[in-house]
């Protein structure tokens, strides 16, 4: 048994597939199911059940299952014991970013290359939502995302930004010039919002079941900027991080929008739970002492 075997069977498990298994660890699918069936010869059984369209653990691949998970985190944790001993810097760093986020982040990681050019950096975009679950499963080495009031369980955060969570008007919206607005007041109009799997949709959506408000989605934009301008059009109104709406001078309006009060924050986020090679441990340093927490503002 190599530790190969270890890795396929996982990824075959994770992914529910052997030609995605394949796709992950780079691959022909049928050396992913040649290795498994070596595997299952040694191990005087079937793994997986075959005969539905995504493949499952039978009982022999669940009792296999804790020790196949608990040996790879043997040697990853062997790995970065002998590595943080040589005080080597090196390996691979996988990052993944929501489309929005900067706060001096690319600086960062220029900073971070110039000082450990052995490490290998990979940066992926994809939804909140998607990003915590790939912390999770060890698949990301570090994040950044926004977030509501609560912190994920098993991440560790360190906040970039935090701010109010607002409605963008255009000018001639009979809204634009209140002082505030609530989200019983808005129930009735047409809402611009950002689409499910974002930390500000997450925070809007929390808001509207706390005050027992359903609103009337018109428009669902993945890009935040956009949204600002279907609302200063007239098209709805936006909600939105305040910051979105103050870089458009008066072609649209920031109401605050309470009752109840909203917050957005965006975080550098890491897996507390599992070991950090030495190469993830020093980018999250860097990221912590370089980009001050921000306070709330």
């Amino acid at each position: 048994m190599e530790l190969r075997h270890l890795h396929y069977f996982l990824a075959v498990l994770e992914e529910g597939s052997f030609t995605r298994a394949a796709e992950r660890v780079h691959i022909a699918q049928p050396g992913v199911s040649a290795q498994i069936r070596q595997l299952e010869r040694e191990l005087g059984g079937p793994l997986f059940d075959r005969s539905a369209r995504t493949v499952r653990l039978t009982a022999l691949g669940s009792a296999f299952l804790p020790h196949a998970r608990a040996a790879l985190a043997s040697v990853d944790q062997g790995r970065v014991a002998v590595e943080e001993l040589t005080g080597l810097v090196r390996g691979s760093v996988t990052l993944g970013m929501v489309s929005t986020a900067a706060h001096g982040f690319p600086a960062v990681l220029a900073d971070f290359h110039q000082a450990h050019p052995d490490v290998d950096i990979t940066l992926s975009e994809a939804s909140s939502a998607e990003l915590i679950g790939a912390l999770r499963s060890g698949t990301l080495d570090g994040a950044v995302f926004g977030l509501g009031a609560t912190d994920p369980e098993g991440i560790g955060v360190h906040p970039l930004a935090d701010e109010p969570v607002v409605a963008v008007l255009g000018p001639g919206d009979p809204f634009a010039n209140r002082k505030s607005l609530t989200l019983r007041g808005i129930a009735d109009r047409e809402v611009i919002s950002l689409v499910r799997g974002s930390g500000v949709r997450a925070v809007f959506d929390e808001g509207c079941a706390a005050a027992g408000v359903w609103p009337r989605i018109a428009f669902e934009c993945s890009d935040p900027w956009f949204a600002v301008e279907l609302a200063e059009r007239g098209l709805g109104i936006a909600i939105l991080p305040r910051r979105f709406a103050t870089t458009y001078g008066e072609r649209a309006r920031a109401v605050p929008l309470g009752r109840p009060a909203m917050r957005a924050r965006l975080v550098f986020a890491w897996r507390a739970n599992g070991p950090l090679s030495p190469a993830a441990k020093a980018l999250v340093h860097r990221v912590r002492t370089t980009l001050p927490g921000s306070a709330a503002r």
